[in-house]
């Protein structure tokens, strides 16, 4: 496992979404509560290759992992 560590804003960069704080919060605020029966990457609003990279973090433990665990859990928590 990589343990390079990221902020959490690059992580929606990398999901080519908006990445400022603002757009984050609306990103959660508006897609929350995600369901605990439905898998981060199987939400419908993530287009396919979002969902892909989402799947293959968690599938390899990539050094997204840990971001892709705290956006599941803020997406859950709201």
């Amino acid at each position: 496992m990589d343990t390079s560590t990221h902020p959490f804003r690059e992580l929606f960069a990398q999901l080519g979404l908006p990445s400022d704080a603002a757009s984050i919060s609306k990103f959660i605020h508006d897609h929350s509560p995600l369901p605990g029966h439905i898998a981060l990457p199987d939400a419908d609003f993530w287009t396919p290759a979002q969902a892909d990279f989402l799947r293959e973090t968690w599938q390899e433990d990539a050094e997204w992992a840990n971001h892709v665990d705290q956006l599941s859990e803020a997406l859950r928590a709201n």
